[in-house]
């Protein structure tokens, strides 16, 4: 008798008072609770049911997305080679080496193949000759930031990377990342290199110190600052050779606090001489940095005189002295930045905003630029960028998670800084601003807080030419 409900003839089953071995579903042994076991020749249909759709083939479902940009390239930048993908075939990917005459050979091919756009994403900065070669030979370069162009899960190669790459470039889902102009880039390069150069100073301050504090000099407990004046001309004659303290006490400057008397009583030797010997070393280390420093000063002094000088407009622009701003030991002293600062801005006195400080606008001027603020079409974009608004996550209209996204820049640690000495300044207009908020939720929301209404200001005074108003029209 059929069974209405199956489409294939019922074999025959036979049952046994044991348990024995029957056949699974994918035809190998496996012990069941029932004791049946398989004698027709159709078993193996007979144990899946779901074979009755089997000839019922479900309509394949297809996405069409449109090509954004047709005649595109995808690169996967390397420290030793460099994958290039036309196309998604195994034909249209091609390796070429890191050098000048690689990127020629590279740059023919992609004329060859009429494409007009191109994709690169790197990790580090291999990118950069590669993208002026590229740039200079007529094509529409876009640097995407490699957390944009994770590829799904399965092995990973650079083949499937830069196909990946130039799939998403084709469907037009890759944004660029914010590269400064080539003036801006000039001077960011020295203003890093001088940052370096200082975070060395201190790294062989604090080597310094340690020395001293070993050989019982302590004069970290006397004076402020031991790279003060009178801290260099203590430890410059304790290298030569002295070590009586009541002439070393004599080097003390005016302007310290403590008296003579009691700067002797800390500097009472041990006489280690191999202490001595790594304190000579460190100060020597010092005096070439600090050498370094000056000459990158004036480096950057006369790149952006020569910029201001350059436009007749910009040079005969003037402001008032900023008498109130504190001038910091480490700003640059060959140049008068409050008035180079004001004509590089176009006529926008930035420094009029409290908090911010000499080593503010350096970074302002060396990161972003002018001409950077217009690549951002509003402030809180500008804001965004930074990384100083929440990154509000929302599912089933509640919000999950309001953090401030990971990640920083040196644009954004100045902006903090900066945000800081609000907190500080009694008297400012934002000190009230800096103060509810960190009552309310602690003084580093309240910094990053007050870091990002100062971004707002910069950005609608740069691009709007407006001058500093109170903080509530922001």
């Amino acid at each position: 008798m059929r069974n209405p409900g199956w489409n294939v003839k019922k074999p025959l089953v036979e049952f046994s008072a044991t348990p024995k071995a029957c056949d699974d579903f994918n035809g190998g042994s496996a012990l069941t609770e029932t004791p049946i076991r398989i004698v027709s020749m159709q078993r193996y249909i007979l144990l899946k049911p779901f074979l009755i759709t089997k000839n019922k083939k479900m309509a394949k479902k297809e996405i069409g997305m449109q090509i954004v940009n047709p005649n595109a390239a995808g690169i996967d930048v390397g420290s030793r080679s460099h994958f290039v993908a036309i196309g998604q075939r195994k034909d249209d990917v091609k390796e070429y080496g890191v050098y000048a005459e690689d990127h020629q050979n590279l740059i023919k091919w992609l004329l060859e193949n009429q494409v007009k756009t191109i994709a690169m994403e790197s990790t580090g900065n291999y990118w950069q000759n590669l993208f002026s070669a590229l740039q200079d030979a007529g094509f529409e370069v876009l640097l995407a930031n490699g957390k944009f162009t994770k590829n799904i899960k399965g092995k990973k190669t650079d083949v499937q990377d830069c196909q990946w790459i130039q799939k998403l470039h084709s469907l037009g889902l890759l944004s660029t990342s914010f590269l400064p102009d080539e003036t801006t880039e000039q001077l960011r390069t020295y203003c890093r290199h001088r940052s370096n150069l200082l975070e060395m100073a201190a790294s062989t301050s604090k080597k310094m110190q340690k020395y001293l504090r070993l050989m019982n000099f302590r004069l970290d407990v006397v004076v402020n600052d031991v790279c003060g004046l009178t801290g260099l001309g203590v430890i410059e004659s304790i290298c030569n050779g002295e070590s009586n303290p009541q002439k070393l006490a004599s080097l003390r400057h005016g302007n310290c606090k403590k008296s003579e008397e009691e700067i002797a009583k800390a500097l009472q030797s041990n006489g280690r001489k191999d202490y001595l010997f790594a304190l000579r070393q460190e100060y020597q280390i010092y005096r070439e940095l600090q050498i370094k420093i000056m000459a990158c000063d004036q480096e950057i002094s006369k790149f952006t005189i020569d910029y201001v000088n350059s436009n007749q407009a910009l040079k005969d622009l003037k402001t008032q002295d900023k008498i109130h701003k504190k001038v910091n030991k480490n700003c640059i002293k060959s140049m008068d930045l409050n008035q180079i600062a004001f004509k590089y801005f176009n006529g926008v006195d930035l420094l009029q905003i409290e908090g911010v400080s000499h080593g503010t606008i350096l970074a302002l001027m060396s990161e972003i630029g002018p001409n950077g603020f217009q690549k951002f079409s509003t402030a809180r974009q500008f804001a965004s960028w930074l990384r100083l608004v929440p990154n509000n996550k929302v599912s089933g209209g509640k919000i999950l998670s309001s953090k401030i996204p990971r990640g920083s820049n040196r644009l954004k640690i100045a902006l903090r800084q900066s945000a800081n000495a609000v907190g500080n300044l009694k008297n400012a207009n934002l000190y009230n601003f800096f103060i509810r908020i960190s009552i309310r939720k602690g003084r580093s929301a309240a910094i990053t807080a007050t870091a990002r209404k100062l971004a707002i200001i910069i950005w609608n005074m740069v691009v709007k030419k407006v001058a500093y108003n109170p903080p509530n029209q922001y």
